[in-house]
C-alpha cells in the first residue's frame, strides 16, 4: 500500500514538535490575513472620510459652524484633527476675543498630537505582519530540521535507506517550511503595501493640518 502524501496525512504523521510548529504557522497566517483584510477596509474608509471632509472644509462654510456641526466626538480622522485645532483656537482666546500669546504654537502642537494618535491607530497591527514576515520562515525551518532529524533516526532504527522509508519523514519536514513561506510571503508583501498606504494617509492629514494652521495664522495676524 502506497503511503498517503496528502497535507492532512503528512500533518498527522508528523511528530508532536513539528505538528506544534505547523499549528503556530497556520494561526499566524490566519491572524495575518485577518489584519490585512481589516486594514484594507480601514484605509479605504479613512480615505473616503478624508475626501468627504475636505469637500466640507473647503466649501466655504464658516469654521465655527463646521466645528459646531461635528460635535464633541467626530468620527473621521481629519475631523478629529480639525476639532483639536479648533478646540485649542477657542482656548487660546480670552472672553474679549483677544488671542493669548503663543496661540499658534499651541494650535500646531494640538494638531500634531491628534495626527500622531491617528497614525498610531492606522499602524496598529502592522508590527505583527512584520514579525510574521521575518520569523515565519525560520519557524518553518526549525520544524523541517526537527522532522529531518526524526527521519534520520527512523533510518537508523530500520537500518534501511530505501526511499519509501525516507520520503514520508522528509515530506512531513518540508511541509513545515512550506507553511512558513505561506505565512511569511503575504505578510511581507502586504506589510510593505499597507505601510506605504498608511504613510500616504498620514501625509494627507499633515498637509490638511498645515493648510488649516495657515488659515488660523492669518486670522491671528489680523
Amino acid at each position: 500500500m502506497e503511503p498517503d502524501f496528502s497535507i492532512l496525512a503528512l500533518f498527522w504523521r508528523a511528530s508532536f514538535v513539528v505538528q506544534c510548529v505547523m499549528v503556530v504557522l497556520l494561526i499566524a497566517s490566519f491572524q495575518a490575513w485577518a489584519i490585512i483584510v481589516q486594514k484594507l477596509f480601514v484605509y479605504a474608509r479613512a480615505r473616503r472620510k478624508a475626501s468627504k471632509f475636505d469637500d466640507r472644509f473647503w466649501s466655504g462654510e464658516p469654521l465655527d459652524e463646521l466645528y459646531r456641526r461635528l460635535g464633541a466626538e467626530p468620527s473621521g480622522s481629519s475631523e478629529r484633527i480639525f476639532a483639536a485645532g479648533m478646540l485649542e483656537w477657542h482656548r487660546s482666546h480670552r472672553p474679549n476675543g483677544e488671542a493669548i500669546r503663543g496661540a499658534q504654537a499651541r494650535i500646531d502642537r494640538s494638531m500634531d498630537v491628534a495626527i500622531a494618535k491617528e497614525a498610531e491607530s492606522l499602524n496598529k497591527g502592522l508590527s505583527f505582519l512584520a514579525t510574521v514576515g521575518s520569523t515565519a520562515p525560520f519557524v518553518g525551518l526549525f520544524g523541517t530540521v526537527w522532522g529531518i532529524m526524526r527521519a534520520f533516526v527512523e533510518i537508523a532504527q530500520q537500518q534501511s535507506t530505501n526511499l519509501a522509508v525516507v520520503a514520508p519523514g522528509i515530506a512531513e519536514a518540508l511541509l513545515a517550511t512550506g507553511l512558513g513561506l505561506l505565512a511569511a510571503i503575504p505578510a511581507v508583501i502586504f506589510y510593505n503595501k499597507l505601510s506605504a498606504d498608511s504613510d500616504r494617509i498620514v501625509a494627507g492629514y499633515e498637509s490638511f493640518a498645515d493648510e488649516f494652521a495657515t488659515i488660523l495664522s492669518r486670522q491671528l495676524d489680523s
